[in-house]
């Protein structure tokens, strides 16, 4: 896997997903810490399975799966 990539891809889809499920919590009414910190803590598991697949379909279409391994081999 190309983790270069994956990693670029993981801090985008965290920082979305997270903002995403933080504005869904305070217009819910869940506006204390504790609620905000599980949003923030499930927002980077949901995170993980995200960047795997954006990773996986953008390896796919450059042609590049394997990453910079193919730079120094």
């Amino acid at each position: 896997m190309n983790w270069p990539l994956f990693s670029v891809i993981y801090s985008m889809a965290a920082t979305v997903i997270v903002g995403i499920f933080m504005i869904t919590a305070l217009v819910t009414g869940f506006n204390e810490i504790p609620h905000i910190q599980i949003a923030v803590a499930i927002g980077l598991l949901v995170s993980i399975p995200a960047g795997l697949y954006f990773t996986k379909k953008i390896g796919s279409i450059t042609g590049n799966e394997e990453g910079y391994k193919d730079i120094i081999a």
